[in-house]
């Protein structure tokens, strides 16, 4: 059975791991499983003993004896069960040392190709079947032929009256499988749909509120709901026919076995003892299969679990692999050929996109909204993994560096703040002193960030300064405050590469001077600068700009140079709005032309062969 689990496909090496770990568990359970099935023929021998031996002598030291040696094996069968069941929780356990933490790296590391939210869910499913009474009902199973046996040693009649009870009872054991695993699969699926729904619409409370879909938001939830109870109660309704059937049967069996064992010991082929050991010696072999039949949906869901356990780290392989420790990053950015494409979208967000960006140099990127500017951000950022093309520091693919090792050089601001539950300071620090480094150092580093960012003094504002708590999604902050917050922990250990998506979104005056003033000091450390924009003010001492159109580089270089392609491609303004203002980009307009044209080191692309904007 262990060897059936095992899997095999690259990445997956962890699960195989975690599970190896658990072999000595296994097989203690299975040891101790072989002794309680051997104990659980005490009743049956005890029986036999006392109708045999006791009543006919009236042999009242024989039965003190018998007594006491029953009550001892029965003790041994109690605590061999206990310690049994202890050994399968301490499986549970172990897997849950084991391999918890890396669940949710490879859930962290998931791609937009394949989302999996439910992973820890699937896991607890894995853990929960380990430890329960499924696998107890897995070890005990084997042991039926031994007790058909000894049914046969009774009574050859006892014994096929057993066999065909226990055939019947097997199938209706694997009609009930047939049967019930798509519905427990259909209940599954839907009981994760309904759950995923829920967490979005709970962190999205406030805006729920806001735009009056409190009601029809708990309607929706309500329906889901109600299709994952109904599915989950159709296989419950399936599987309790099975089991009311096998329960009916079992019980059948035991009066006939009485009836039976009662008619040949009046023939005299058996003794009076073997009556009442016969009914003990059926009921303990069709036990395990009735076990297995009421334990089965657990059984069922914690396979399937592992399989999708099994698929996520086969999707995620990259986070385990090996890597050769390369030297620190410059900041020198190569985007090359980039193209990428979300599930379910007609068109790609980006389409072979190209450009190269010196360590010290800033670059604005602009664009009509749904160009690929957010997606480029997080391409840069290294959030999200093209699917085609590369993206590399220092001449090195992302994929060279562990995950967190590139991060540690990368510096990213996205347009929704995204800060944590905790203290500002561990928010700035990305809370680091939950992964061992020292409290002092990440202190230190936290308040040079907020000084860079001139955030400082915003902070020391606060009630509790630097620790005041911040409560799910940076709840107790401003837009702006947490916007300013967010670009301190960007700036967090000098990353060589910063990358800023709409990073004056929510900035008043003092803000977005405090904004240049860290985006002008990162350059000016050697940091590579990626400023996304729609207000012209932060775009205006970037040294390049690059226009996007359609996922496509539509204008990239020097920025004087782009601007003017830009000006020299936007028709004259009419009406009091005037032009647009100098360093901002005419949202959806680009030079005219036919084939690609290099220009006063100005990357152009013919935006009549591009296809229709599309969403972001």
């Amino acid at each position: 059975m262990l060897k059936h689990l095992l899997p095999s496909k690259p990445g997956t090496e962890p699960l195989a791991e975690a599970l190896r770990a658990c072999k000595s568990h296994f097989l203690w359970a299975a040891v101790f499983s072989a002794l309680v099935n051997l104990l659980y023929l005490t009743p049956t021998i005890y029986m036999m003993q006392v109708y045999d031996r006791v009543v006919p002598t009236g042999g009242l030291t024989t039965l003190v004896l018998v007594t006491a040696v029953a009550v001892m094996a029965l003790a041994a069968l109690a605590g061999l069960d206990w310690l049994r069941g202890r050994i399968m929780l301490r499986a549970g356990l172990r897997l849950d040392r084991l391999l918890s933490g890396k669940v949710l790296a490879r859930v962290v590391d998931l791609q937009a190709k394949s989302p999996n939210t439910q992973a820890m869910r699937e896991f607890d499913n894995v853990r929960g079947a380990i430890s329960g009474q499924g696998m107890l009902a897995l070890f005990d199973a084997p042991w039926t032929p031994i007790y058909l046996a000894c049914c046969f040693l009774l009574h050859p009649a006892i014994g096929v009256l057993t066999l065909l009870g226990g055939i019947i009872l097997f199938t209706l054991a694997w009609l009930n499988e047939r049967d019930t695993r798509p519905r427990l699969g259909k209940a599954m699926n839907s009981q994760n749909q309904a759950y995923a729904s829920q967490e979005a619409v709970a962190g999205q409370a406030e805006v729920v509120r806001a735009l009056g879909m409190r009601a029809s938001s708990i309607a929706r939830q309500v329906e889901q709901r109600r299709q994952a109870t109904a599915a989950q109660a159709d296989a419950q309704l399936a599987g309790g026919r099975y089991s009311g059937a096998i329960k009916f049967l079992r019980l059948v069996m035991q009066s006939g076995a009485l009836g039976l064992a009662a008619l040949l010991a009046v023939k005299g082929e058996i003794s009076q003892g073997s009556i009442i050991a016969a009914s003990v010696l059926l009921s303990r072999s069709v036990a395990p299969i009735e076990t297995l039949v009421g334990v089965w949906p657990s059984l069922v869901q914690g396979v399937a679990s592992w399989k999708t356990l099994t698929e996520l780290f086969a999707g995620t392989a990259s986070v385990e692999k090996e890597r050769t420790t390369l030297p620190d990053p410059k900041g020198k950015l190569q985007v090359e050929g980039v193209s990428v494409k979300f599930p379910e979208t007609e068109n790609p967000q980006l389409r072979a996109v190209s450009f190269a960006l010196k360590p010290g140099e800033t670059l604005g990127i602009v664009g009509a909204s749904g160009s690929g500017k957010t997606t480029l951000a997080r391409v840069i950022a290294g959030a999200l993994k093209p699917q085609q093309g590369a993206v590399r520091l220092d001449g090195a693919e992302y994929e060279s560096r562990e995950g967190d090792e590139l991060a540690r050089w990368i510096g990213y601001l996205p347009q929704v703040p995204s800060l944590f539950a905790g203290s500002i300071k561990d928010n700035i620090s990305r809370f680091q002193s939950a992964a061992g480094t020292d409290p002092e150092t990440a202190d230190l580093g936290a308040v040079q960030a907020a000084q860079a960012a001139g955030a400082h003094e915003l902070i020391l504002r606060l009630p509790n300064g630097y620790d005041t708590i911040l409560g799910p999604f940076g709840q107790g902050l401003s837009a702006g405050q947490a916007q300013r917050v967010a670009l301190a922990r960007a700036l967090y250990n000098n990353p060589v590469l910063l990358v800023l998506d709409e990073p004056n979104s929510n900035l008043d005056q003092e803000g977005e001077a405090a904004l240049m003033q860290a985006i002008l000091g990162a350059a000016a450390r050697g940091a590579a600068v990626v400023v996304i924009a729609h207000r012209a003010g932060v775009l205006a001492r970037v040294d390049r700009l690059l226009m996007m159109r359609d996922g496509m580089v539509q204008l990239e270089g020097p920025r004087e140079e782009v601007l003017e392609k830009m000006r020299a491609a936007t028709p004259p303004a009419r009406g009091p709005g005037g032009p647009a203002p100098a360093g901002e980009a005419p949202a959806g307009h680009a030079p005219q032309g036919g084939q690609p044209q290099q220009a006063g080191g100005v990357r152009m692309a013919n935006p009549a062969a591009q296809p229709q904007r599309r969403a972001q």
